[in-house]
């Protein structure tokens, strides 16, 4: 049976522009008929990625890399077999994962800007080792190849194409594994996402803002008046609910059953999922701000949003901060769904951070301290769903 971890997080976030439209607005939508301010899951996601990386939460050589350029990811091993115009790559992997049937394509000699491969190519660290064994492997012909202006698919040797196809069909990458990906090539290396994220809404109506800045020219004398340059920005402030989901049986399988990586990634997610934050406009705004609330939820029937709490928009109030009265209403509506779509076997874990503690305790099993120990539960829930 399936079961699915579920993350609830009430963010407060100070004047800011975290998440930028093609106009450099503040991305937002209409919800229960109101303006809301918006955070896309593409953002969200690409934050939690990112600081997989810089946060050393999971190991290097458990993480993918996504690129259009493989012969950029694989330069040095390109170089090392003699290999001077590199970008030649991208085409030559473009025929091998192609049907048989595959009409030739120019390779374009020198130009690793127009020689790419067709989409973005999420690829793990294991990988990319085993495919530069492969290169050198078959050096020879790469040599020979490489020298063309024009490629034909039969050209491939048919033991490289299948040792090509082999490699990308055992991923253990967490990121891939989580977000998953599409080779429209080759359904076979395909991966379905693990993880779910929705799009961050705020619980209250919310308008757009306008700074208006000035810049000094520090060179200007004193017969040139006025600015260096003026503007505007737009920014807003919200507390915003977020919402994601996991999959865990979904997670074991993506990571080729192994049971310690999943778990180990369950507790690497918890953790970026709270603390990596948007880049936009952080030069501007600095507007590092942490969750008030974390909750987990381990449900079994079925998945649960709860965003419909905010259906009507949270009112501000003087004697109230928005947080602690969007986490009320996230109670209350849990405590109405999970009564009719529930399962005895459902679990909450909480980081509760309101003032005096807002979320109700017959809820979670116990509070978590801090997010270390959050994180920690968060693993314990995944053991129960994998027999751990």
């Amino acid at each position: 049976m399936s079961a699915f971890l579920e993350f609830h997080i009430v963010q407060n976030f100070a004047p800011s522009n975290l998440n930028r439209d093609d106009t450099g607005s503040p991305k937002d939508a209409f919800f229960g008929g109101h303006r809301r301010a918006r955070v896309s899951s593409q953002c969200l996601k690409k934050s939690v990625r990112d600081y997989f990386k810089t946060s050393g939460l999971v190991e290097n050589n458990n993480l993918g890399v996504r690129t259009q350029h493989l012969d950029r990811v694989l330069k040095d091993a390109l170089d090392g077999i003699g290999v001077k115009n590199t970008s030649f790559f991208n085409e030559f992997v473009k025929l091998a994962l192609k049907k048989n049937d595959a009409d030739e394509e120019r390779i374009t000699s020198g130009s690793n800007s127009k020689n790419k491969l067709a989409s973005l190519l999420f690829i793990s660290a294991t990988e990319i080792e085993k495919l530069i064994e492969l290169i050198n492997v078959h050096k020879g012909i790469l040599l020979n190849l490489a020298e063309k202006t024009k490629l034909k698919q039969k050209e491939i040797p048919e033991n490289f194409k299948k040792e090509l196809k082999e490699l990308l069909r055992h991923s253990k990458a967490v990121d891939v594994a989580l977000f998953g990906r599409m080779l429209a090539d080759f359904p076979k290396a395909n991966q379905d996402a693990a993880f779910q994220v929705a799009h961050a809404i705020s619980t209250h109506r919310v308008e757009r803002e306008f700074d208006y800045f000035t810049a000094v020219d520090d060179k200007s004398t004193e017969e040139e008046t006025g600015a260096g340059m003026i503007g505007q920005v737009e920014f807003n402030s919200a507390t915003f609910y977020r919402y994601a989901v996991l999959d865990v049986q979904k997670l074991l399988v993506n990571l080729q059953g192994d049971k310690e990586l999943t778990l180990s990634a369950v507790t690497a997610l918890t953790e970026s999922l709270v603390r990596a934050i948007p880049t936009g406009k952080q030069n501007s705004f600095a507007a590092h701000n942490a969750p008030e609330f974390v909750g987990i939820s381990l449900r079994h029937a079925a998945p649960l949003s709860l965003a419909n709490a905010f259906e009507k928009p949270v009112t501000p109030r003087v004697d109230r901060e928005l947080t602690v009265q969007s986490v009320e209403k996230l109670a209350d509506y849990n405590n109405k769904l999970s009564a009719v779509y529930g399962d005895d076997k459902d679990r909450w874990e909480v980081l509760d951070l309101t003032e005096g503690g807002v979320w109700p305790k017959g809820n979670g099993k116990n509070k978590a301290k801090n997010l270390k120990e959050l994180a920690s539960k968060a693993r314990e829930l995944a053991e129960t769903v994998l027999g751990v």
